[in-house]
């Protein structure tokens, strides 16, 4: 059941996840699109997300996206600062883009970093965690981890454990989602995109989710304004339908349909960088759990799933 929908307002809407953002000249959305988009979410009683560029929109625009409650994830370098001020989420697109920003305590942040920036980056992540309400930070090159970058990772994990370990000391409950969102989850909570989530691109299509847009030569799109969404083998993209998900306790992974189809070729079925990344975060969690009372993560033997049910 769609829960949410993404509204993608330009080409070069800033990526607050895994994927590139798309590159080359501005494109916004239709007025018309837009104005469909908004229609067809309040009927299907969803709530909406815009995505935003760096540079400023039309005053129009900004009349048509406040027809309809919603939030707004806006790049760290947007020109419109009023809407930066106001912002639900703020995306820092690199480790560079944290000395020149004003970061404001009540807002959620995400920093996409490459794989190499963070396992040197622990002081610049340290210095967010102090300056934040919440931080989400995504690798872009989840591709490049290897077996060989497991220990780098969890000594990183274990350091920054420290840190948040600090900040409730000190009585501020930063919220990190690779340390302590598996403390407060109690099941899967992943971004389910073509499931509880769908994207409207500025091609006025659908799509699973805005990295979806970027390959939609592929043939990725999932229906229109028009007809509404059409998504073949639905199942496929649900928590039960998925044979080693729906068994796994890393109730923290994103399980990243996009990411998916990339190292596998299945929407459902994860890679072992996926699933190893999230293991080694499940298990440094383990370190703040007495800050979390009641909370239990069971010490396990794996990284990957899939070598059990290889067993």
């Amino acid at each position: 059941m769609i829960k949410y929908l993404i509204i993608q307002v330009d080409d070069t809407s800033v990526s607050y996840c895994h994927y590139p953002a798309l590159t080359g000249k501005p494109r916004l959305i239709s007025l018309d699109d837009l104005r469909a988009g908004i229609l067809w979410a309040m009927k299907e009683n969803v709530t909406v997300q815009f995505v935003y560029p760096s540079y400023r929109l039309p005053d129009e625009y900004h009349r048509v996206i406040e027809s309809i409650d919603h939030a707004d994830i806006v790049p760290a370098g947007c020109e419109d600062t009023g809407l930066l001020d106001k912002a639900d989420v703020i995306v820092l697109d690199g480790m560079s883009r944290i000395a020149s920003h004003t970061f404001r305590s009540n807002a959620a942040y995400v920093l996409r970093t490459s794989k190499e920036d963070l396992l040197t980056g622990r002081d610049a992540v340290a210095y967010l965690l102090d300056r934040v309400m919440r931080l989400n930070v995504v690798i872009t090159d989840v591709e490049t981890f290897t077996d060989d970058d497991t220990e780098r990772y969890g000594k990183l994990l274990g350091s920054l454990a420290e840190a948040v370990a600090e900040q409730y000391a000190a009585g501020r409950n930063v919220q990190f989602n690779l340390l302590t969102d598996r403390l407060m989850l109690d099941r899967m909570n992943n971004c389910n995109a073509g499931w509880e989530t769908i994207a409207l691109a500025p091609d006025g299509r659908f799509y699973p989710c805005p990295a979806f847009y970027g390959d939609a030569d592929k043939g990725y799109n999932i229906g229109d304004l028009h007809l509404g969404p059409d998504i073949k083998n639905p199942q496929l993209y649900r928590l039960d339908h998925a044979p080693i998900c729906r068994r796994c306790d890393a109730w923290q992974c994103r399980r990243c349909t996009w990411l998916n189809c990339r190292l596998t070729l299945e929407v459902n079925t994860p890679g072992h960088q996926q699933c190893i990344m999230t293991h080694v975060e499940r298990n440094a969690s383990r370190r703040l759990l007495p800050l979390f009372p009641g909370t239990e993560i069971p010490e396990i033997g794996y990284l990957d799933p899939f070598d059990i049910a290889k067993n």
